[in-house]
């Protein structure tokens, strides 16, 4: 079986370490069998959704089959996340993802990457939950900026059956612009790449192979835009990486990306898909692999994708109190209100409400964006005056969209306008605005100032939406093949949820729509 052999406390330890250990004790010309099965951005899905999709119990269930199958055969397995646990679903929220972490050690997960929402919440939680984990948490590129040192362990060294494999995390540079200041004031996020080019020729003179789990983002040829760089600039830049594990974009390679002779792997979000690489190492070398992403109970038109896994009772007992504490927990006073805010579909589809602008003013504040849009369709209902709680949220806001934003010329944020504002009354296209002085005459923009000044063309903006608009919903222009789209990974409840408390109690009169907005 595996085993872990203790890695460097920091980055001056990795460059000055050398490599005085002993050599490979495989047999030569010998195929071992190693399966990698991976995670990555699970941002408190511990619980399976309504549609029974997803979930940690199922999840249990279906990575035990594969250890089981993977060690009759002789092969071991080596279970890796590309972090970002935190942040997603209140009922995780409020406990910290206490269950979330628990939930992975009882997986058994061998390592993960340090996402930019594990620094969410102060250190000291960050921590315990490296407690409850049990695991590594790896960032290479993650140090202190008084003395160099890393905050967690760059990487772990494993043992499969005489076979060094080397496990090092990189964490996104963009954490430092889109993690909350007051928990990462102390730290700098180097260039993995720069990192990379002086660790990865060190671990790969110690070991057979070289895994990167990665919180960085899977950005197609390279093209990251505005984002920080991801796998794809990682993989080109240093040599000697043999396979990425990656996260932070969310999206689903259902093959691996080749890069510079590195096999880039990603599996969504959310736990929806497990991936599973199967290798076949000889002297050293992968000769061989095949690649499957596993959909979780996942449906498409109300049919599974594949047979349904059954929920592992174990885990679906250790997690049920957690998702009643978290229920019970959403009846949380957050804030109050000094009136009522109004997101009665029959007026909040026709007209600008003080509801639309708090929602966007939310959105528009977490994103540090100039100017916010949101689609009336994503606001279900009133929000009643008085004391106010998660459960009010989440019944003005159901779906669980995350915000997102881009940085715009002001000639392209006028031609957005001109869409948002030519949405018809009655729809749920029909727009909501925050941080911007609209003038719309027959559905057309005939004056827009932002920040106290008409829109330069010339000038940039930023523009905060959430994913569903950004993706081309309600029939908004497509922001998400932008170079400089942003998905933040922020559920808009809990970001509305953050703007209540911080904020409260909330006065109706600064939310008043006709002091931004007048239709004629």
């Amino acid at each position: 079986m595996k085993t872990l052999v203790p890695a460097s406390l920091g980055l001056t330890a990795i460059l000055l370490s050398g490599c005085a250990m002993m050599g490979p004790s495989y047999e030569p010309d010998t195929d071992y069998q190693l399966t990698i099965l991976h995670t990555n951005d699970h941002h408190g899905r511990f619980w399976r959704n309504s549609d029974g999709e997803y979930g940690m119990s199922a999840r249990k269930t279906l990575i035990d089959s594969i250890r089981a199958e993977v060690a009759a055969e002789g092969g071991e397995v080596l279970l890796l996340s590309g972090g970002d646990i935190n942040t997603g679903v209140p009922e995780s929220d409020l406990q910290d993802a206490e269950p979330d972490f628990k939930g992975m050690a009882m997986l058994e997960y061998d390592a993960m990457a340090v996402g930019n929402h594990e620094f969410d919440n102060p250190r000291d939680v960050l921590m315990q939950q490296a407690d409850w984990a049990g695991f590594p948490f790896l960032s290479a590129n993650i140090v202190y900026k008084d003395n160099g040192k890393t905050l967690f362990e760059p990487y772990e060294m494993f043992n499969v059956q005489g076979n060094r494999i080397a496990v090092v995390g990189f964490t996104t540079e963009d954490t430092v612009r889109i993690g909350n200041p007051e928990y990462i004031g102390d730290l700098d996020f180097l260039s993995p790449s720069t990192v990379g080019r002086t660790l990865i020729p060190e671990l790969d003179a110690k070991s057979e192979l070289v895994i990167a789990v990665t919180h960085m983002g899977h950005y197609a040829n390279g093209n990251f835009g505005g984002n920080a760089p991801g796998d794809v600039t990682l993989a080109r830049n240093v040599d000697g990486i043999d396979v990425i594990v990656g996260g932070h974009s969310q999206n689903p390679l259902f093959e691996p990306d080749v890069v510079n002779n590195t096999l880039i792997l990603q599996a969504y979000e959310w736990g929806k898909y497990v991936g599973r690489l199967d290798l076949t190492i000889r002297n050293g070398e992968i000769v061989n692999y095949e690649y499957d992403l596993i959909p979780v109970n996942l449906k498409e038109d109300d049919q599974l994708l594949r047979p349904e896994i059954a929920q592992n009772l174990e885990m679906l007992a250790m997690l049920a109190p957690y998702q009643q504490a978290g229920s019970a927990a959403l009846d949380t006073v957050i804030g109050s209100a000094n009136g009522d805010f109004i997101g009665d579909r029959s007026v909040v589809r026709n007209q600008p409400t003080n509801l639309g602008v708090l929602v966007a003013r939310a959105q528009r504040v977490k994103t540090q964006a100039d100017v916010a849009v949101m689609n009336s369709g994503g606001i279900r209902a009133d929000m009643d005056g008085g004391e106010l709680t998660y459960k009010d949220v989440l019944t003005v806001q159901p779906f669980g969209n995350m915000v997102s934003y881009v940085d715009l010329s002001g000639a392209e944020l006028l031609d957005y306008l001109d869409v948002a504002a030519s949405k018809q009354a009655g729809s749920g296209a029909f727009a909501q605005f925050d941080g911007i002085n609209l003038r719309i005459s027959n559905g057309e923009v005939t004056r827009a100032i932002v920040n106290g000044r008409e829109i330069d063309p010339n000038g940039t903006y930023r523009l905060a939406v959430n994913a569903f608009m950004a993706s081309g919903g309600d029939g908004y222009p497509v922001l998400t093949d932008h170079p400089n789209y942003v998905n933040t990974g922020f559920v808009d409840a809990d970001v509305m949820v953050e703007f209540i408390q911080e904020n409260s109690p909330l006065n109706i009169a600064n939310f008043n729509p006709g002091l931004s907005v007048v239709r004629r």
